[in-house]
């Protein structure tokens, strides 16, 4: 088979196909495409014949195909299966040759791989896909690490099938071995506290303001007119205003109220744990979801007892508009926290991660594709060691607008018995990121105590130690050795 594709696909499911069909529709680009079972490869080859598609039989002809330096895009599910198709690359591959992994893969397994591969001189990328189906075909975000060298020859052929956004394509080298995995993971950790503060945001519209699903819709269509202008904002409206053909009724009433999970947004909180880096609104948003899947305990638990209190809303229009500065506020605290935990996973593993490119690159394809990323890029572009998001002046400005909408929210969703975890838990994270002393002292008065733990003080150098005793007077504090 001669050797005529710049680019393969291994892998040909939904999200495959898309992305094989997208690079096969830009100009300059020659696309093989191979699946383990050569019906599904057929198939698309047949269906869209206007693609070219180089459809290869066995892996044998797929590599035989290609064009040096060879470049494969790996579609396939995540685990045991990448590993496979991975092996039987490399056994065919030459050094020079470049392997992308588009799956959604747990960064530390892109990291083993990328050391693997590169023991053989061929070049491994994890690639960070967003934009589900859709973005596949029409244009994504994309989020690949590797090496230099390899993102020369693959960095062109990824810019002409990303989404663009202001006139630029959404992908940027994102930095080495496991650093592109790394990054889609915070966003898929981030979409689940957008998701979640969006969905607590129509609670308590439809509870509490005695909205209908439709005229919630109209109200979310008017905030995606300004400064919460997202994808998730728009498509939410789309899901309000749908009517179930079979009842008559609201679709979304008659969805079964327990929320799936693929498992990115419990990785993210797992690497943030690790870290050591407060990512409380995603966590809470991870933790909604297994609480909204606990069905036999959330019925044994329906008659339990709330005393609860009257949420007074005297004016909707009002009601709304703190609704709104509340999601927003959160919203902020989130993507604050996602970037918090990018800039240290990039200090962990060596990563050079420029975090104004990565909220240009999220501007458009990807789910979180929001307005205010601009401001974000602009954030990190003026002050590239910012310790916080909240710190730039356009979101201190934002949140302080927003904060006593925010605070009145949440206080009365808690007197109503109405759960806003990821809106409470934001403005926690908010007072406690802006208080000038915590009650973490009395946490390490607790750990010298029953464990020897130690402590710093406030008023000299050294680690302590006091030798605690039933006598409060007769306490003895001491320089530690530890």
């Amino acid at each position: 088979m001669a050797q005529e594709a710049n680019i393969g696909v291994v892998g040909l499911a939904v999200m495959g196909s898309n992305l094989a069909r997208n690079l096969a529709s830009r100009e300059g680009n020659k696309v093989a495409v191979y699946n383990r079972t050569f019906a599904r490869t057929e198939l698309l080859a047949t269906e869209h014949p206007e693609a070219g598609f180089i459809a290869a039989l066995t892996i044998d002809d797929f590599v035989a195909s290609l064009a040096k330096p060879r470049t494969a895009i790996i579609m396939v599910q995540a685990g045991a299966g990448t590993d496979a198709v991975i092996a039987e690359l490399a056994e065919r591959f030459e050094p020079g040759d470049i392997i992308v992994d588009g799956g959604n893969a747990l960064f530390t397994d892109t990291i083993r791989r990328e050391k693997d591969v590169r023991a053989k001189g061929i070049h491994f990328v994890g690639a960070g896909i967003s934009g589900g189906e859709e973005g596949a075909l029409k244009g994504p975000s994309i989020m690949p690490g590797g090496t230099a060298e390899s993102y020369a020859t693959l960095g062109p052929i990824l810019a002409s099938i990303a989404a663009v956004a202001e006139g630029e394509p959404c992908v940027t080298h994102v930095g080495t071995d496991g650093a592109g995995h790394f990054v889609k993971m915070i966003h898929n950790g981030i979409e689940y506290a957008d998701m979640q503060l969006i969905a607590e945001a129509y609670d308590l519209l439809r509870n509490v303001g005695g909205f209908s699903p439709a005229e919630i819709a109209g109200i979310f269509e008017q905030w995606n007119t300004g400064e919460l202008e997202s994808y998730l904002i728009e498509i939410t409206a789309e899901v309000l205003k749908q009517i179930d053909a079979a009842t008559g009724k609201p679709l979304v009433d008659v969805i079964l109220d327990e929320a799936g999970s693929k498992g990115t947004g419990v990785w993210t909180v797992q690497t943030s744990l690790n870290l050591g880096v407060p990512v409380s609104g995603i966590a809470e948003a991870v933790f909604a979801r297994s609480l909204s899947s606990q069905r036999a305990q959330r019925d044994a638990a329906n008659g339990l007892p709330a005393e609860t209190f009257a949420f007074d809303v005297p004016d909707k229009a009002a009601f709304v508009e703190e609704v709104r500065l509340a999601l927003y506020a959160s919203k902020i605290v989130a993507y604050a926290q996602g970037f918090d935990a990018i800039r240290a996973g990039a200090a962990e593993y060596n990563w050079d991660i420029n975090l104004g490119a990565v909220a240009k690159i999220w501007r458009g394809g990807c789910i979180i594709r929001a307005q205010f990323l601009n401001r974000i890029a602009e954030a990190y572009g003026k002050n590239s060691g910012l310790l916080s998001l909240l710190l730039d002046g356009y979101f201190t400005d934002a949140v302080t607008r927003s904060l006593g909408a925010w605070r009145r929210i949440v206080a009365g969703a808690s007197l109503a018995g109405i759960p806003v975890p990821a809106f409470a838990s934001s403005l926690s994270y908010y007072d406690g990121l802006r208080a000038p002393r915590l009650p973490a002292a009395v946490v390490q008065g607790q750990r010298d105590f029953f464990g020897a733990h130690t402590y710093k003080r406030i008023d000299m150098p050294g680690v302590f130690h006091t030798l605690w005793s039933g006598d409060r007077t007769e306490i003895e504090t001491t320089p530690s050795s530890h």
